[in-house]
């Protein structure tokens, strides 16, 4: 779903009371904070010692995210609508048969606003559909099937809350597509590789809990050992690249073996719609067919790479059923390289990309798993730590990401 995202610089009455960008962080935060709070006490509290312990524990979760839901929906509502009549005003204005591309995204926008409107009318209901629930389970004798199902109710429209107030953040030119993430175990060793599958299943995890089920692992090679030597999964959703961008670089494992551990990540859009035409010239880019590898299943798979030769960068493909599909792919990966080194550079086309200042994410200390003498995660970009290892590993890296997308906000301002 596209969830609009706006410069609220710009839209500061989307709040009310002249809100910035810095407050709705803050206030996206709080409110972040507080529901993974509450989600992660849930299963403590329905054991609870006492059946109206767990009563009283489910109330006021649900009466929370009830009291939250309506102060925001409403005010997003106005705002989405707004927006919407602002998006029809244009295609009136405009001939659609004059550029035809330019067509094809102003539908597309006014298509997502209408979707996340109609998101938002349908969210009301269900917010009273909630109270509704909730006021009866508390009749006697107490109906926990009932509180139960207004519990579920209220979790889903608070994740909805947090992605939309989280898109007001991800203002990034490609934030709200999709994205390809690559792991690369950087040593032969089974220590490394073994690593790198448990950054695999972290990211992978991540995507579930969020409730998305477009994630799709699309190449993954094994090693001899238990491992993997490297692998790519393709997350289907919007506003995938926009959480994990911050993840490019190097991720360290500091354990009490003697020799340190590093994978190494890297983030490029996927994009959903339709893909900005590069129309690279045939002689600036090479495709070559590189050595077979075994893929997880014991497959033997031919690998494309595709380079381009003014900036050396290239790309790898493997796993479409044909030749010419994983050729597609590479070129499409390329594609999303350079937008993005295009966009970091502040380059206006692919000519004036300067080669000496691309950044090289495999270089990029990014976050170090320390597993002893004490657990802690440690982001270097950040700074921020977390001492609950197992908790990350197991896909809760929300507080990561958000501090990620705080920074970036913050470079913005």
């Amino acid at each position: 779903m596209e969830f609009g995202v706006m410069n609220m610089a710009a839209n500061p009455s989307f709040l009310g009371g002249g809100a910035t960008v810095s407050q709705l962080s803050s206030k996206w935060k709080t409110s972040r904070k507080t529901m993974l709070q509450a989600a992660h006490s849930h299963y403590r509290d329905t054991r609870a010692s006492h059946p109206m312990d767990c009563l009283y524990a489910l109330k006021r979760k649900i009466k929370d995210a009830v009291a939250r839901a309506e102060i925001l929906a409403p005010i997003a509502l106005e705002h989405e609508e707004a927006r919407r009549m602002k998006k029809e005003e244009r295609i009136h204005e405009c001939n659609l048969w004059d550029d035809p591309s330019r067509s094809n995204e102003i539908l597309l926008q006014l298509a997502d606003s209408v979707e996340v409107v109609d998101t938002l009318k349908d969210l009301r209901c269900k917010v009273e559909e909630t109270k509704i629930l909730a006021e009866l389970g508390g009749t006697y004798p107490v109906n926990y099937r009932l509180f139960n199902r207004a519990y579920t109710a209220s979790v889903h429209f608070s994740k909805f809350l947090d992605l939309y107030e989280m898109s007001k953040l991800l203002r990034g030119s490609y934030d709200k597509q999709g994205a390809s993430l690559t792991i690369k175990a950087l040593d032969d060793d089974v220590n490394t590789e073994i690593w790198a599958e448990q950054l695999l299943s972290m990211y992978v995890k991540w995507a579930e809990k969020q409730g998305q089920r477009g994630v799709r692992i699309t190449e993954q090679y094994s090693s001899s050992n238990d491992g993997i030597k490297s692998a790519t999964v393709d997350f289907e959703f919007k506003y995938a690249y926009g959480c994990l961008v911050g993840e490019c670089g190097l991720h360290h494992i500091i354990s009490s073996h003697p020799k340190p551990s590093a994978a190494a990540v890297d983030v490029i859009p996927l994009f959903l719609n339709m893909s900005p035409d590069m129309d690279l010239p045939e002689k600036d880019v090479i495709i070559t067919s590189d050595s077979s590898c075994k893929n997880a299943c014991g497959r033997v798979e031919h690998v494309i790479r595709a380079e381009h030769i003014p900036t050396g960068l290239f790309v790898h493909s493997s796993g479409e059923r044909s030749h010419t599909g994983n050729r597609i792919k590479a070129l499409n990966r390329l594609n999303a390289m350079l937008l993005v080194v295009m966009l970091e550079q502040g380059a206006p086309s692919v000519v004036d990309i300067r080669t000496s200042e691309i950044m090289d994410v495999w270089k990029q200390d990014t976050r170090r798993y320390i597993f002893h003498p004490r657990k802690l995660v440690e982001d270097l970009k950040t700074g921020m730590e977390l001492a609950n290892m197992s908790s990350v590993l197991d896909g809760n890296i929300e507080p990561l990401i958000e501090a990620h997308i705080n920074a970036r906000q913050g470079l913005r301002l």
